[in-house]
């Protein structure tokens, strides 16, 4: 699923290198928390949000059930 977030997230910013992905697996949840370099902040988030939207949409599909736990998508500034 990192995998995905950033395939999906890189081409959109200009500081390719700086995406970061990281896990954090709860017991009925795994969190993933996507950052980027603070100039790019706004081209992942888009205009009203729409692309974090499209982000999201795209990554719990993707994750269908995953082992009977919810996933989450976190855009930290």
């Amino acid at each position: 699923m990192k995998q995905l977030i950033e395939t999906i997230v890189k081409p959109l910013v200009d500081y390719p290198d700086d995406v970061k992905v990281v896990a954090e697996e709860q017991s009925q949840r795994v969190v993933y928390q996507l950052s980027v370099n603070a100039e790019d902040m706004g081209k992942v988030i888009g205009k009203q949000g729409r692309v974090a939207k499209a982000i999201r949409t795209i990554v719990y599909s993707a994750a269908g059930g995953h082992h009977g736990k919810k996933v989450y998508l976190d855009i930290l500034d």
